[in-house]
């Protein structure tokens, strides 16, 4: 081990540190609103469990005028941030249309603590139907606190995980939410997510030929290197990685193959998104260097990007351990960065949404299948995340919200090309009243993100979509006027 030195994994499951929402970027030098909490049932389903906990939310009322809309952020797997409650485009709509707005931080994530610690017998108590009720009863009490008319209209924002939520919120209780803007949402739970690094593989393909054939060899290479031992110190070397491979440990090379991907896959998920903490690194970037010759060969490229990565994120070395990697998911104790086991748990009883390498062998071979991750949810939570439990959950998911059959009126469904979540999303209209906006070349989220001048005009289109889709669910208008407009 390099000295000791505690690294974290850069991008896992499609989720980077702290969550698939990253934080808006170019912060303005405005105040932030303070935390404000909000007394919550533990268990919504259960109506003689009487217990409480305090759930965190803030609000700017700076746009509001009596009788406007309320503008509702949905929180997800990482800590809500307050600077959305000052930048990004919601809070230009909401100056638009006068809005309140709020942001509810998700139960078990951030500060919004409902149990004593992380244990598996609490973590009973995550799941996105809670996280649905608690948004409805938060609904109810902000619409007592502010005496609001009974004819509020709320408007709920969300994006990624919460961009299902948000999609779900409104079909499940339409009648405290009005409409909703659901971005990049992954609307079908699955197991086996092996479209997602076609997906990125897509993406390479798309800057230069030759950057995804150096992909294919340098995996070549690191294969062939693996198998003799000068070979494996110099993968060691190359990777900077934090503890020697032992390639007898199969689930230390699958993990080290799939962090490697891994690079790949969060640099093209939030590619060029203008979001805080991105360092300029974009899929041109992971190209010009794979495809630079000057720099060696393939795998040394390979390695090229993974050093820039490391030195972006300040980590001095890869941690691909697959046995660390359990103990710190591990851990039940509230920590900094806790939202790794919470969204890890729910992946492993509602979504699955296992990003494996069962379409893309010929880039990675098929190191991390379907099985090396649900042998992960066992290995952390127990027997209660067998593979026949993971399965139905999955299942029950799919049945309590419709997967891609989502026929709810006033719901904006927005995803990029880039983004290899849009897999799993509704990207084409279903029905006139609630329109998809599938944007090309554009990346997680990233209509939600405050503008840039280097904004692709397709995305500056779809942002413009969105608030006039806004505008008519607010006036009341015939909702197929707008829907030509936007499709």
């Amino acid at each position: 081990m390099l000295n000791g030195y505690e690294a974290r994994r850069l991008f896992h499951k499609g989720r980077g540190h702290g969550g698939m929402l990253g934080v808006p970027n170019h912060m303005l030098d405005l105040s932030l609103p303070p935390d404000e909490w909000f007394d919550q049932q533990l268990d919504h389903f259960n109506p003689t469990d009487m217990r409480t906990w305090k759930q965190r939310y803030f609000t700017n009322a700076s746009f509001h005028v009596p009788g406007g809309p309320v503008f509702l952020m949905i929180g997800g797997e990482g800590t809500a941030s307050p600077k959305w409650m000052v930048q990004g485009q919601w809070i230009n709509y909401a100056q638009k249309y006068k809005a309140l707005c709020f942001q509810l931080e998700h139960r078990f994530y951030g500060k919004s603590h409902p149990t004593s610690d992380l244990s598996t017998k609490n973590l009973v108590y995550l799941s996105s139907e809670q996280a649905l009720a608690d948004l409805a009863y938060f609904i109810r009490g902000m619409t007592e606190k502010y005496r609001l008319p009974a004819d509020t209209k709320w408007i709920a924002f969300g994006g990624s995980y919460p961009g299902s939520l948000a999609a779900w919120l409104r079909a499940k209780y339409p009648y405290l939410v009005h409409g909703s803007m659901s971005a990049s949402g992954p609307l079908l739970a699955i197991a086996d997510f092996k479209e997602y690094f076609e997906v990125v593989r897509d993406d390479l393909l798309l800057y230069k030929t030759s950057c995804i054939d150096a992909v294919k060899e340098a995996n070549k290479q690191i294969h062939l290197l693996l198998k003799h031992p000068i070979g494996q110190r110099t993968i060691n070397k190359l990777f900077y990685l934090c503890d020697p491979i032992d390639v007898k440990n199969k689930n230390d090379v699958s993990n080290l193959y799939e962090s490697l991907a891994g690079n790949l896959a969060g640099v093209a998920q939030y590619n060029k998104d203008n979001r805080e903490g991105t360092h300029n690194i974009t899929l041109d970037t992971v190209c010009d260097v794979m495809s630079n010759q000057s720099i060696g060969t393939p795998v040394h490229r390979f390695a090229a990007v993974n050093n820039i990565l490391l030195q972006a994120s300040d980590e001095k070395c890869l941690d691909y351990k697959y046995d660390k990697m359990i103990k710190e998911l591990q851990n039940t104790d509230w920590t900094p960065e806790e939202g790794a086991r919470a969204w890890t748990y729910q992946t492993c009883t509602e979504f699955g949404f296992y990003q494996t390498s069962a379409l893309t062998t010929d880039m990675f071979g098929n190191e991390f299948p379907v099985n090396f991750f649900i042998q992960q949810c066992s290995d952390i939570f127990g027997s209660s995340s067998s593979n026949q439990h993971q399965m139905q959950g999955i299942e029950r998911t799919n049945t309590l919200y419709g997967a891609l059959q989502q026929y709810a009126t006033r719901i904006v469904y927005v995803h990029g090309s880039v983004d290899p979540w849009h897999a799993l999303g509704i990207t084409k209209t279903l029905i006139s009243q609630s329109p998809a906006i599938y944007i090309n070349g554009t990346a997680h989220c990233a209509n939600m993100y405050p503008s840039s001048p280097n904004d692709l005009p397709q995305l500056v289109e779809a942002r413009e979509k969105i608030s006039n889709l806004i505008g008519v669910w607010l006036t009341e208008k015939e909702l197929t006027k707008i829907t030509k407009n936007v499709e």
